[in-house]
């Protein structure tokens, strides 16, 4: 919205006439110092096989590995990786006051057909420099990964965006279940659901057991592939997840269906929706 140049304003009377400083005009953001990104890479495998360490866990895990560093430090880095210890515990914070939350319906549920039961959840993902949050949703009963997204921030729009792909291409499922992260509370993503008649399911408060599917594929991937590259960018990370998301579905064998594939098991459901 600024511009330079004979005619128009002067920079400090355009800035003042926007509300913003004019030294912002000449900020340039420093990228993450190093050692904070080995940190956040340390920290994302440890959670991935211990997700009930707190920032004290880490840290001492941390120090262990030769890090001298506080708790603060810690704590402050797995806040910014969307990261916190899961174990049953009384209430810590306050939920959005526009954002409701709902009972958790999958308890005792036999879950015996795709598009019974679909769920989503976010995690990190570590970059070349920096990271990504990566959203994807699964049908539970077959494990098939339906619809991704990843993005530099935790705001709802990808997760939105992957829910709606979602149910473009495979129809609605009979329940959604989501944990109680902001992104899954707000009104843009519950009124998405509302509006195709999807039951709205959601884990109790730090209990990632009640989406442990959705776990599952986070360790699958990270330690299968994720955790095996270097992604410079966002276009390179992306490709590299479509590759892989339709190795996992397409290719990959699942234990828990006799060897079946994902798609084998989903069958031909998402054929005959693409197809109309």
């Amino acid at each position: 919205m600024i511009r330079q140049g004979k005619g128009n304003p002067s920079l400090a009377q355009q800035c003042k006439l926007l509300g913003i400083s004019r030294s912002t005009l000449y900020y340039k953001p420093k990228g993450m110092p190093l050692r904070d990104e080995e940190l956040m890479r340390l920290i994302d495998k440890q959670y991935m096989k211990t997700p009930f360490y707190g920032s004290r866990s880490m840290r001492d895990h941390l120090r262990r590995l030769g890090h001298d560093l506080g708790r603060d430090k810690v704590r402050a880095l797995m806040r910014k990786m969307g990261l916190q210890a899961v174990y049953p515990r009384p209430k810590t914070s306050k939920p959005h006051p526009q954002h409701r939350r709902y009972s958790y319906l999958l308890r005792e549920l036999r879950i015996n057909r795709p598009n019974q039961v679909w769920a989503t959840d976010i995690t990190y993902v570590p970059m070349a420099k920096g990271f990504m949050y990566l959203v994807a949703i699964m049908d539970w009963y077959s494990r098939k990964v339906l619809a991704w997204r990843v993005s530099n921030s935790l705001d709802a729009d990808f997760c939105v965006d992957a829910l709606k792909d979602a149910i473009q291409r495979y129809g609605a499922p009979e329940i959604f279940n989501t944990d109680q992260g902001a992104q899954f509370t707000s009104l843009e993503f519950t009124n998405l659901l509302k509006q195709n008649n999807i039951r709205i399911s959601m884990d109790g408060r730090g209990r990632y057991q009640d989406n442990i599917f959705v776990e599952r594929l986070w360790w699958t991937v990270k330690y299968q592939y994720l955790y095996l590259h270097v992604f410079e960018g966002g276009s390179a990370l992306r490709k590299g997840l479509k590759s892989w998301f339709e190795f996992y579905n397409h290719e990959r064998p699942h234990q828990a269906h006799g060897g079946n594939t994902p798609d084998e098991v989903y069958g031909e459901i998402a054929g005959v929706i693409e197809a109309a």
